[in-house]
């Protein structure tokens, strides 16, 4: 009895309703709102991911080393239109919280370089009075990027981009390369010596000891030491990095000097304008170690703090004691034979 009840009051419905009604529901659900992001054809994505490809060096040299797998003077090229096209939105989301979560003030150094490499095409017709302009460019991007990342060498190799994620254009193309306008921004001050060891003025006396030296311990480390604290970070490996050293492969972040011709003191002293970029990729890690070394961080490696150092005695001997222990476990895969 229950089910022909509800079958009556269903076709009731139906043969009562108004024929206005019944196309208005038709043309509803004709204008159903798709994605834009799904009418994106895979042909258009398929040639997205091979223009990505394009900024990997040849297979054949790949094959011969460790050294990054990225092409770095193929990106650097590119660089002018991939500036262009951001659209310097009202609401930049790219620097929101769906984007960068250190908010950096992305659009503004996009502008600055793609203003760079405008000026440097007019450059032979007026050498002298766009010099400085050009050199200024590059300086303020620099310094709008160092405004709020301590590291933008590592993030611009290694970060997922979540700003490219939010950037608006990628609703219907490729989004802007943001992560390679950082890094290229980093790697163009490095090569000019901008970028040089700036210990504080002045120091408060207060002891910090930061325990962990991976991208937390350091980036807690740098910041600490620029308000003028005594820091020293302990690390129990051999070598500061952690994570950056240990966990990320050399082919994305480069962390020795052992092949280069010049140690890091040699290259930044002497003013020798010679490519060096090579050189430049394999000391991405310590470079920014021995900086930090000489703006007056100490580290000690090979200390286990509770096992080679007492816990107490960390806290009797600083004034504050910042623990960056990170994950040291590793999550392996659940495969047979692992």
């Amino acid at each position: 009895m229950i089910t022909l009840y509800i079958s009556y009051r269903s076709n009731f419905r139906k043969d009562n309703e108004k024929p206005l009604c019944r196309q208005a529901k038709k043309k509803e659900q004709q204008s159903k709102i798709v994605d834009i992001e799904e009418t994106i054809p895979d042909q258009t994505r398929n040639q997205i991911n091979l223009e990505k490809l394009d900024k990997l060096k040849d297979v054949k040299q790949r094959q011969k080393d460790w050294n990054e797998i990225y092409n770095h003077k193929v990106v650097k090229d590119g660089l002018r239109v991939q500036a262009a096209r951001c659209m310097e939105c009202g609401v930049p989301f790219c620097q929101s919280d769906h984007g960068c979560p250190l908010s950096n003030i992305i659009p503004k150094w996009n502008d600055l370089v793609f203003k760079n490499f405008v000026k440097q095409r007019i450059f032979i017709l007026c050498l002298v009075s766009l010099l400085n302009n050009y050199f200024n460019n590059w300086k303020e991007a620099l310094d709008q990027l160092l405004q709020t990342n301590n590291f933008p060498e590592f993030t611009g190799r290694v970060c997922p981009a979540p700003c490219e994620g939010a950037c608006v254009l990628g609703i219907h193309s490729p989004p802007v390369t943001i992560k390679n306008i950082e890094n290229a921004i980093i790697d163009h001050a490095f090569e000019q010596g901008w970028i040089k060891p700036e210990p504080p003025l002045h120091r408060t006396g207060k002891k910090v000891a930061v325990v962990g030296s991976g991208p937390s311990g350091l980036a807690a480390a740098a910041q600490l030491n620029k308000a003028g604290h005594l820091v020293t970070v302990f690390e129990r490996n051999d070598r500061i990095g952690g994570l950056l050293r240990y966990g990320i492969p050399t082919m994305k972040l480069s962390k020795e000097v052992d092949s280069c011709t010049c140690t890091y003191k040699e290259h930044y002293i002497s003013h020798l304008h010679v490519n060096l970029s090579a050189i430049y990729n394999k000391l991405v890690v310590q470079r920014r170690v021995d900086l930090m070394s000489e703006e007056g961080i100490v580290f000690k490696t090979g200390v286990e703090v509770g096992k080679d150092m007492p816990a107490s005695k960390l806290l009797e001997e600083n004034d504050a004691v910042l623990l960056s222990l990170g994950a040291t476990h590793p999550r392996d895969l659940p495969i047979p034979g692992t």
